[in-house]
């Protein structure tokens, strides 16, 4: 086991949810601050609210118990619903930072869930507003910088993800790098977000895509032939598909891999079966990630320590892991040259 190697390795994060990193105290916290329904103006999200009722510690760590993942989308939609005001979001971006500060992570590109926030009725930019205080204070404090990943949903419909872009559009210039699409991609597939897509390619912004969760290796086809995708989200199932598995390697499109969340979803039937060591010794270029640590119960470094001691990588293998977190990354090509000689 080589503990001491993995902290002591510089890394990036390029799959990590904001609201995944809400640990159970903070999520008591939260509700505490919010113990009422959550007001919004969409009538079908208020159709499917819970009560806002207050969680003790116990009660969240429960929540982030499931079995399958619907049960996960559920947990994170209550964790949503309590993140309301703008202080909301600088406390939990500010705590996120901290930990990964911890973990030696000099780079994170972050995923925030603008697309839930909208689709519930409510505005984003004065809840950015928080965050970005968070990511200033948190880059000032730990010496890390941080770009922002804006998230639709897909299986919310196109006119949702459309809004979103707008959003990343107006709000760029805040550290603002790039879009995504998670929620179930069982329900909405990749084509049907083509020109959005392309729409947010033209002004700028880069592109990720959640792909092969959930759904076969077509999805992740899809995503790269449809919406131009810059690096895949998970990527799990690329392993079904030798010709989609070399074709990763030839182009370096970089996955964007989550073992633990990818288990604890189920979508995974066996930590055993992870793809992870796979993929790698085809030559696609893999990136070790979280995805919701807090609502795993894990971290990067207990990413890595999986990687070694469940698949076997060795210390240059993961010396390999992290230079491919700066390699994949959206940071300019001299900040990039910058942190990979830390390596």
């Amino acid at each position: 086991m080589s503990n001491d190697f993995i902290l002591a390795l510089p890394k990036a994060e390029l799959h990590l949810h904001l609201e995944g990193t809400v640990d159970p105290p903070t999520l008591s916290e939260l509700s505490r601050r919010h113990p009422t329904p959550l007001p919004t103006t969409n009538n079908r999200y208020r159709n499917v609210e819970d009560s806002g009722r207050v969680f003790t510690e116990e009660e969240a760590r429960a929540l982030y118990e499931y079995k399958h993942f619907t049960g996960f989308l559920w947990a994170f939609k209550a964790v949503t619903e309590r993140l309301r005001t703008a202080d909301d979001y600088e406390l939990v971006t500010y705590r996120m930072m901290q930990k990964l500060h911890a973990q030696n992570v000099l780079h994170a590109e972050v995923y925030i869930s603008a697309g839930v926030v909208q689709w519930r009725g409510q505005e984003f930019a004065p809840l950015f507003e928080g965050a970005e205080r968070g990511r200033q204070r948190g880059e000032r404090d730990f010496g890390m910088s941080l770009y922002w990943i804006f998230d639709a949903v897909r299986h919310f419909g196109v006119d949702e993800a459309r809004r979103v872009v707008e959003e990343a559009m107006r709000l760029k210039d805040n550290n603002v790098v790039g879009i995504g699409i998670g929620g179930d991609e069982r329900r909405a597939s990749p084509e049907q977000f083509r020109e959005v897509y392309e729409h947010a390619a033209a002004h700028g912004l880069r592109l990720t895509v959640h792909a092969g969760e959930t759904a076969g290796p077509e999805s992740i086809w899809a995503a790269l032939r449809e919406l131009k995708a810059d690096r895949i989200g998970h990527g799990l199932r690329a392993i079904d598909d030798p010709d989609l598995v070399r074709y990763l390697a030839d182009k370096q499109i970089p996955v964007e891999v989550c073992i633990t969340s990818n288990v604890m979803t189920g979508c995974c039937t066996a930590l055993e079966q992870h793809p992870i060591r796979k993929l790698f010794d085809a030559g696609v270029l893999v990136t070790l990630n979280t995805d919701d640590p807090d609502m795993f119960r894990t971290t990067l470094l207990k990413e890595y320590q999986v990687a070694q001691e469940v698949f076997g990588f060795t210390d240059p293998e993961l010396r390999q892991l992290a230079r491919n977190s700066f390699r994949a990354s959206f940071l300019p090509k001299e900040k990039k040259r910058a942190l990979l000689a830390r390596l």
